[in-house]
C-alpha cells in the first residue's frame, strides 16, 4: 500500500506493524507536515459491517481520552473500501526492546515507569475503555523517557456487550489474567493484573509463568502460584513484593480494585521503600478502631498548622509563631496565653476521648463473637443478605458481570464460605447482571480460521463444526451456521457452523505418464481414477518401445473415470532400400567415360558403347544402388579402372 494517500492528507510510507486484525503503516500528514501512524482495518474483515462499525467506533472512544501518557487518536475515516485510524507516530522504542536490553529494571526506575502505565489506565478507566492487552509491547517510550500506551486494537467499552474469550488472539498469553484465560467477562481489573506482570517482568528481567504453548501458559495463570518476584530479585523492598503480588491476585476482588489504588500504592513505594503494603484488605470490624485513632491524629496535627486553619479567624493563626517572636514584643500578651490554654485544653480532651473510643471499640471487638460465613454463591442477592444479616454479617455488593445466570444471582464472594469472620465484618459480592444480548455476525464464505476471529471479537465462540459438500461453496468456506445472521445470541449459546467440502463430485488431476513403460503409466492412471485407451506408434529408437510417447490431458483437472488416451512406442528395425538393375551411371555426353541408357531397348541394364570404351556387362550394375554415396564412389573409381584397362 506504500504510496496510497487517505482522505487526501495521509501518505502511506512503509509498514510498520501488523495485528490480528489490523495492519499499520508509517505515513506523513501532508496538510500538517508531520509523521503519523495509520491502523488499516484487514481487507478480509471489511465485509463484515459490524467489525467495521466496532473497529470506527472503539477508535472515536479511544480518541476522547486526553493523556500524556495515551498514544493520542487523531482522525478517523474510510476509502475506497479502505478502514483507516490515524494515531499519533511515536519516535523510540517499545518497553520490550528495553526489557530486552536491560535485563532486569533497578526497582525505583520500574516504578517510575509503572506509575506512567498506571495514570493512562486510570483515565481509560475513568471513561469507562478497558484496555485488555496491557504488555510491554504495547507500550512506547518516547526519546524522553515519557510512556505511550498504545494499541487499543482489541479494547472494548466497559458498558459494551462483550466479554473476552481464551484464545490469544485477543491478548497475549504471558499477560492474560485468570479471568480473560477462563474466557469470563472483565473490568479494570484485569489491566491491573496485566500491569502486575509487566512489573515483574521489570523488576525480575523474567516472565511470571512460562511454557511452550500458549495454553499451558494460560492454565498456569489460572492454577498455579506465582513465584514471589523478591524470590527472584532480593533486591527489590518487602513493600514493591507486596504490590506486585497483590495485582496479580488471581481473584479480582483480591486485587486493587481500580488504578487509582495501586498508583497512590507505588506512589509510597517510591517515597519510602519501607511502606507497609497489605496485600489483602482486612475483614475484621476493628478496623473501626484505625479510622477513630487517625481522625484523633487528624485533628492533633491541626493545631500547630497553619496552613491546615484554613476556616479560623486569621488572628488565631498568630498564636503558632515561636516563642521567641511572642518576647519581642513590651511583654506576654495575655490573649494568646489564653488561647494557647484552651488550645492545651482542647488538645488533652480529644486525647481523651481518643483513649475512651479506644477502649469502647477494644471492648466491642474483644466481645463480638467468630461466626462462619454461609455459602451464597449462586443465590439471590436479597436472599443472601438477609442469610448474612441473621449472623450479624453485612453484605457490600460489588462490580455486576453480566453472565448466563440469572440477574441478580451471586457470582463470587470475599472471603470464601467457610471463613471464620467477626460479627459484623462485610462479606463482599460480584452479581450477575444478566446475559449479555449481541446480534449473531453473518459468517457464510468466511474460511473458518477468520470466522472464529469474528466471533471473537463480538466475545462468542464456535461451539461445534461439521463438514458437507457443496457445489456452490469453495472448499473451507463455511455454509451455513446456526443461529442465523442478526439473531439475539448471548456468549452461553452454542454456536455451529458447516464447513464446504467442495462439490460432492470432485475432479482430479491427471497425473503425468510421459516416458514411462505402458504398465506402469495404465497403472497411475488408473488410480487416479481414470480410464485408459491405448494407441500405438511405430519407432525406429529401440529404447522407446513400449514407452509412452505422448498422453492426452497431462497435468489438467478433469472428471473422474474420463479416458486419457496414451500412445506407446513400437519398435520397427530400419530396413535396407530395394535393390535395383543397371542404374543410370556416367557422362552422357560425347567422348565422355559413362553410358547412357538405350531408348530403344526395354530393359533398364542396356547400354550404348562409347567408341574407345569398354562396355559394362549387364547384371553387373552397383549392387546398392544411388542411396550410398560411397558405394557410388567406388563403382565410378572401379568403372574408370576397368575403362583403363581396357584402353
Amino acid at each position: 500500500m506504500d504510496g496510497i494517500v487517505l482522505g487526501n492528507r495521509y501518505e502511506l510510507l512503509e509498514k510498520i506493524g501488523e495485528g490480528g486484525m489490523s495492519e499499520v503503516f508509517k505515513a506523513r500528514d501532508n496538510k500538517l507536515n508531520r509523521f503519523v501512524a495509520v491502523k488499516i482495518l484487514k481487507k478480509e474483515l471489511c465485509d463484515n459491517p459490524d467489525i467495521v462499525e466496532k473497529f470506527k467506533g472503539e477508535a472515536t472512544a479511544v480518541a476522547a481520552l486526553s493523556d500524556n501518557n495515551i498514544v493520542n487518536i487523531l482522525d478517523v475515516g474510510t476509502q475506497d473500501e479502505i478502514n483507516y485510524i490515524v494515531m499519533e507516530y511515536v519516535k523510540g522504542k517499545t518497553l520490550k526492546d528495553i526489557i530486552k536490553q536491560v535485563g532486569k529494571m533497578n526497582y525505583e526506575t520500574a516504578i517510575s515507569v509503572a506509575i506512567q502505565i498506571a495514570k493512562a489506565l486510570d483515565c481509560a478507566h475513568r471513561n469507562n475503555i478497558i484496555h485488555r492487552d496491557v504488555k510491554p509491547q504495547n507500550i512506547l517510550v518516547t526519546e524522553d523517557g515519557v510512556m505511550k500506551v498504545t494499541d487499543f486494537g482489541i479494547a472494548k467499552s466497559s458498558n459494551s456487550e462483550t466479554i473476552t474469550n481464551t484464545s490469544t488472539i485477543m491478548g497475549s498469553a504471558h499477560y492474560l489474567s485468570p479471568e480473560q484465560a477462563k474466557g469470563n467477562f472483565i473490568d479494570c481489573r484485569t489491566d491491573l493484573y496485566s500491569l502486575g506482570v509487566v512489573l515483574y517482568e521489570m523488576v525480575t528481567g523474567n516472565l511470571p509463568f512460562q511454557a511452550d504453548t500458549a495454553v499451558t501458559i494460560a492454565l498456569k495463570h489460572l492454577q498455579e502460584e506465582v513465584v514471589p518476584p523478591k524470590s527472584v530479585n532480593s533486591k527489590i523492598p518487602e513493600s514493591l513484593n507486596q504490590l506486585i503480588l497483590k495485582a496479580m491476585e488471581k481473584d479480582p476482588i483480591k486485587r486493587y480494585q481500580n488504578a487509582k489504588e495501586m498508583i497512590s500504592d507505588l506512589q509510597r513505594i517510591k517515597d519510602d521503600p519501607n511502606a507497609k503494603i497489605d496485600k489483602e484488605d482486612d475483614n475484621d470490624h476493628t478496623i473501626i478502631m484505625s479510622a477513630v485513632t487517625e481522625q484523633i491524629s487528624k485533628q492533633e496535627e491541626k493545631l500547630p498548622n497553619k496552613k491546615d486553619d484554613d476556616y479560623d479567624d486569621e488572628d488565631d493563626d498568630d498564636y503558632y509563631y515561636d516563642d521567641d517572636e511572642d518576647e519581642k514584643g513590651s511583654g506576654i500578651n495575655k490573649k494568646r496565653i489564653m488561647k494557647i490554654t484552651i488550645g492545651v485544653v482542647v488538645a488533652l480532651l480529644l486525647i481523651v476521648l481518643g483513649v475512651a473510643a479506644f477502649k469502647m471499640v477494644s471492648s466491642a471487638t474483644a466481645n463480638s463473637k467468630e461466626v462462619q460465613v454461609p455459602d451464597i454463591v449462586g443465590k439471590n442477592v436479597d436472599d443472601g443478605k438477609k442469610e448474612l444479616e441473621a449472623l450479624n454479617l453485612v453484605l457490600v455488593e460489588g462490580a455486576t458481570e453480566p453472565s448466563d445466570q440469572p440477574e441478580g444471582t451471586i457470582l463470587k464472594m470475599n472471603p470464601d464460605a467457610g471463613t471464620k469472620v467477626k460479627e459484623k465484618s462485610q462479606i463482599r459480592v460480584i452479581v450477575s447482571g444478566g446475559a449479555t444480548k449481541l446480534k449473531m455476525p453473518d459468517l457464510k464464505e468466511y474460511d473458518i480460521d477468520t470466522a472464529t476471529t469474528i466471533l471473537k471479537s463480538f466475545g462468542l465462540t464456535i461451539s461445534d463444526k461439521s463438514e458437507d459438500f457443496s457445489d456452490s461453496v469453495p472448499e473451507g468456506q463455511i455454509i451455513s451456521q446456526t443461529p442465523k445472521k442478526d439473531t439475539e445470541v448471548t456468549p452461553a449459546d452454542k454456536i455451529t457452523v458447516v464447513v464446504s467440502k467442495g462439490p460432492k463430485i470432485k475432479t482430479t488431476k491427471v497425473p503425468s505418464v510421459v516416458g514411462k513403460d505402458q504398465d506402469t503409466a495404465t497403472g497411475e492412471l488408473q488410480d487416479a481414477g481414470l480410464k485408459v485407451s491405448v494407441n500405438s506408434q511405430e519407432t525406429q529408437d529401440e529404447s522407446q518401445n513400449g514407452k509412452v510417447l505422448k498422453q492426452t490431458g497431462e497435468g489438467n483437472r478433469v472428471d473422474p473415470g474420463t479416458t486419457i488416451v496414451i500412445t506407446v512406442g513400437k519398435y520397427v528395425a530400419k530396413q535396407d532400400p530395394p535393390v535395383t538393375n543397371n542404374p543410370p551411371q556416367g557422362n552422357t555426353k560425347p567422348g565422355g567415360n559413362g553410358s547412357t541408357p538405350d531408348k530403344n531397348q526395354g530393359g533398364t541394364g542396356g547400354t550404348t558403347d562409347t567408341p574407345g570404351k569398354t562396355p559394362n556387362t549387364p547384371g553387373t550394375a552397383n549392387p546398392t544402388g544411388p542411396w550410398d554415396d560411397t558405394n557410388n564412389s567406388q563403382n565410378n573409381t572401379q568403372t574408370k579402372t576397368s575403362n583403363q584397362n581396357h584402353q
